[in-house]
């Protein structure tokens, strides 16, 4: 509960409105059928033995008009109120959890796959919303319809009323049947819909891919299967509410039966002069009973919303819980930026599964120059992507330390060091909106002229200038309506605009030709003469003409060098080069 309280205090107001303005509604639904059982009583039969009714019957009508008019405002009010009250609750539980999964490491977002964040964020919120909604207009409404007509029930016949005695025990056993068995069944269903949103998502966002491979048939059956699994989940837990609704109603006639045999058989006695119950005292008391027994219904409703909310909340617990590794809350040095780009490797070893064997990363150490160009060049899957993740501390380090102008980045402020940071990887990855606003992410406040000057030194400029609004050409969400090559442009000018004093290009050329490729290192040479460049490839072309090449293998150093040196001294190198270059090329 005091997790929960920081999101109620905010709208306190609203929490104890909406219930207090369900109080009125109560005390009225309470009252309604003891005046009606006055209008039967005194009224009617004033009426049949004086013909003197009139005047009380239009009294006491008077009294219910009233009465129906405070119960609209204390119904209007508790709805209005508890609807702001879970609405800006769910807002801002759904802040709180969006800005959390925000400062997630790579770590934290490798553990929940994306549909079960989505879900989490939209479903399992509204469900807790919506139980709190539920819960403001009814967690007094329904236990003081209990109590109320309970309390007025004993007070026209208590013998009667003995029948309740029965029936509400049977009504508790059925919702604590239904309940122990409803937590489990909605929390399998929270989790099928997380299977079946990760399904949609990874599907419409491949679209291309699955045509292209024609497997639009088995992305059917996946989606069918999850589909189809969530239903069966779905059904299994809705048929806890399909069951308690005619259970509730067959108690509910039953009881009502039972009252009007033996209530019926007392309002005889009194008719024949005998003492027993008046007509109006009985239809009184059938009310009662109903309102009791819809109270509990009401109740057990609150329960069955209230396991399934429960089991949302535990899953946004989970996200609110979850532990950063990756934090700058005891850097020792917040102040510092970054100036010159300089980047030491000392010793540096990393796993991504902590307790395996498996070392992605073995006791690095690298020392890149402040403004130099390094080349890092090495099979798929050696841990060069792993290695300048390192840098703007995607990741941290298992042993050793990564050191940018140096200070440990450990004990950078992560805004100022990832400002410092420029970094293309290799997925590409544009927003929807137009091309400006893509190339803004660099720089917010860039003028036009800036961001021109950066598409020409990332060669898109020309292409974009061919687009019929240019810059502002609107993207589709990824950047799918534009081709690769032009979205690995728009990127490296994305990065480009951010003038940072480290720039990270991750096999980001690969997509373009080596014409262009070659336009688009010199225009880095010219443009970012003071930055730290560093650049990984595939292609060998693409870093023989740096300061310094770092040929890796599984991941370790293998050699160091340029050009040059490395031809004539490291194996790996030498194997990539004389696989990718033409034989001519080799003899000239």
């Amino acid at each position: 509960m005091k997790r929960w309280m920081k999101y109620i205090k905010p709208y306190w107001i609203y929490f104890v409105l909406g219930p207090v303005c369900m109080i009125i509604e109560v005390i009225g639904e309470v009252f309604m059928p003891k005046l009606l059982s006055m209008i039967i009583n005194q009224g009617v039969g004033t009426a049949k033995q004086v013909g003197n009714g009139t005047m009380y019957i239009t009294a006491i009508c008077s009294l219910m008009v009233a009465t129906s008019l405070l119960m609209l405002l204390g119904g209007i009010g508790g709805a209005y109120f508890g609807a702001k009250a879970s609405v800006n609750f769910g807002a801002d539980v759904r802040k709180d959890v969006y800005t959390k999964v925000q400062k997630f490491s790579f770590e934290n977002i490798d553990k929940f796959s994306t549909g079960s964040l989505v879900t989490r964020l939209t479903n399992d919120v509204t469900q807790i919303q919506n139980f709190i909604n539920i819960l403001l207009r009814m967690c007094l409404r329904a236990p003081g319809m209990l109590v109320g007509g309970l309390i007025m029930a004993i007070i026209i016949h208590a013998k009667l009323a003995l029948i309740l005695v029965v029936t509400i025990p049977i009504v508790l056993l059925i919702q604590v049947l239904i309940i122990g068995n409803g937590f489990s069944r909605f929390s399998n269903m929270q989790k099928k819909i997380d299977t079946l949103n990760s399904a949609v998502q990874e599907n419409l966002t491949n679209i291309r891919v699955v045509k292209s491979f024609v497997r639009e048939e088995y992305e059917i059956k996946k989606f069918q299967k999850a589909n189809a699994e969530l239903k069966s989940a779905g059904i299994s837990a809705i048929n806890l509410m399909i069951l308690i609704q005619p259970l509730m109603m067959f108690i509910l006639y039953g009881t009502t039966l039972t009252v009007l045999w033996f209530g019926g058989n007392q309002v005889i006695d009194y008719v024949h002069g005998h003492l027993g119950m008046e007509v109006g005292d009985l239809t009184a008391f059938i009310t009662y009973i109903t309102q009791i027994l819809f109270s509990m219904i009401m109740v057990s409703f609150i329960f069955i919303i209230s396991s399934r909310a429960i089991a949302s909340g535990r899953r946004i617990a989970e996200v609110l819980d979850e532990t950063i590794p990756l934090s700058d809350e005891n850097a020792k040095h917040k102040e510092f930026e970054v100036t010159k780009g300089e980047i030491i490797f000392r010793n540096v070893t990393f796993r991504y599964y902590k307790n395996s064997e498996g070392i992605v990363l073995d006791h690095i150490h690298l020392h890149i120059a402040p403004g130099s160009t390094v080349g890092i060049i090495g099979s798929t899957g050696c841990g060069k992507t792993t290695l300048v993740s390192m840098i703007p501390r995607l990741y941290d380090v298992d042993e050793g330390e990564v050191l940018v102008d140096g200070v440990d980045v450990k004990d950078y402020d992560l805004v100022k060091l990832r400002d410092g940071v420029g970094m293309v990887l290799q997925k590409n990855v544009l927003f929807s909106g137009t091309v400006a606003d893509n190339l803004r992410w660099g720089n917010l406040h860039a003028s036009e002229e800036d961001m021109k000057a950066a598409a020409q030194a990332a060669q898109a400029d020309l292409f974009v200038h061919n687009f019929t609004d240019g810059y502002e050409t609107n993207l589709e969400h990824g950047g799918v309506n534009v081709s690769g090559g032009q979205k690995q442009r728009l990127c490296i000018a994305r990065a480009l605009l951010k003038k940072p004093k480290v720039l990270i290009l991750d096999d980001s050329t690969s997509a373009v030709d080596t014409a262009t490729e070659a336009h688009i290192r010199k225009a880095l040479r010219e443009k970012l003469k003071d930055s730290t460049k560093i650049i990984i490839a595939q292609r060998i072309s693409s870093v023989m003409e740096a300061d310094q090449i770092v040929v890796m293998e599984d991941g370790t150093i293998t050699g160091m060098g340029t050009h040059e040196e490395l031809l004539k001294s490291n194996t790996e190198y030498q194997e990539i080069y004389y696989s990718q270059m033409d034989k001519k090329e080799v003899d000239a």
